[in-house]
């Protein structure tokens, strides 16, 4: 048994050689970094009013999906109007193969995360499939758990025609809706696949009226993806509502992406739409070989990494140690 109770009695000496775990300045200085690095916290914070003069002033609305906090903070610093919390996050994030495992409480919870991260950006949390297709009752339920528990400003749902009365039971109570028509994933199998929508005269009409039926329904913007871009123009003329595109064009009054396919980070596949910005997943495996080789050869942790102990304490644990053998 080592006699610790010996080496408590004694009387402390002042640790004057032991580093800090606090950033040079102590707390204060900590304090001070924080308020530095929350600087966007104190711009104005994006509401739907701000978006429609966006349109009215010609300016063009920036749109990108996050699915956590570190990732949502960036986006919000770097100046992103709009975040949609996707439930792409299931493939992106979950490696499913498919949007459709994307679960309610997978996606409240990621949306919380986003929320707490997004001092301005104005956050849109993706509805899943099934939340809202069985009744008007359910979807409204599920919608509220989105501003409730996740901190979103508005929720988006899949569907034209056939998803307005689910649409306008959500805006009834009080919760903005961002509708969604063209490419709609969750409904994949009954369009034939991940395909463009609108390429021939009729199903690009049929566009047309489920943009009209949902501004009917009270839609405060639309999300178009994999339309061409001539018949979205053609939609964003009539339009009363903001137009988002993801793969429809420069027409529209912003632009979506899936932030994991800008920044090179999910490799399955990469849509036609997409344009890369960085390669981080080379990045990132460049670090992580870097770290590996560095464990491997015994070059991490170096000793700027380590802790001390002041020489005293060492020879008095040193005499503690021959004591106990």
């Amino acid at each position: 048994m080592f006699p610790l109770a010996a080496i408590a009695g004694a009387e402390s000496e002042p640790n004057t050689t032991n580093k800090s775990l606090w950033p040079q300045g102590g707390l204060a200085g900590y304090h001070g970094r924080r308020e530095e690095a929350d600087m966007t916290d104190k711009r104005k914070k994006v509401t739907i009013p701000e978006l429609y003069g966006m349109v009215d002033r010609g300016e063009r609305i920036s749109f990108l999906t996050a699915y956590d906090y570190p990732m949502a903070r960036l986006e919000d610093r770097a100046g992103v109007d709009m975040i949609l919390v996707g439930d792409s996050g299931a493939m992106c994030m979950l490696g499913h193969p498919t949007t459709l495992q994307a679960t309610m409480d997978f996606m409240v919870q990621i949306t919380a995360a986003v929320s707490r991260a997004a001092k301005r950006s104005f956050v849109v949390g993706d509805m899943p499939y099934m939340s809202y297709q069985p009744s008007d009752e359910i979807a409204v339920r599920n919608a509220g758990r989105f501003i409730a528990e996740g901190g979103a400003d508005a929720v988006k749902l899949e569907g034209g025609a056939r998803m307005a009365s689910r649409v306008e039971a959500i805006v009834d109570a009080g919760i903005p809706v961002m509708g969604h028509i063209g490419l709609t994933p969750q409904a994949a199998s009954m369009i034939g696949g991940l395909k463009s929508q609108g390429r021939d005269a009729e199903t690009a009409l049929g566009l047309m009226e489920d943009m009209e039926f949902l501004e009917d329904a009270g839609v405060f913007s639309v999300l178009l993806e994999a339309v061409p871009a001539r018949v979205a123009e053609e939609i964003v003329k009539r339009a009363d509502v903001p137009v988002l595109s993801i793969g429809s064009g420069p027409a529209c009054h912003g632009q979506l992406l899936i932030v994991h396919d800008i920044l090179g980070l999910f490799e399955a596949f990469t849509p036609k739409f997409v344009k890369k910005y960085a390669d981080v997943a080379q990045t990132m495996t460049a670090a992580f070989e870097d770290y590996v080789r560095d464990v491997r050869n015994g070059d991490f942790p170096a000793a700027e990494h380590t802790y001390r102990i002041p020489d005293e304490e060492w020879s008095r644990l040193q005499e503690a140690l021959k004591e106990a053998e």
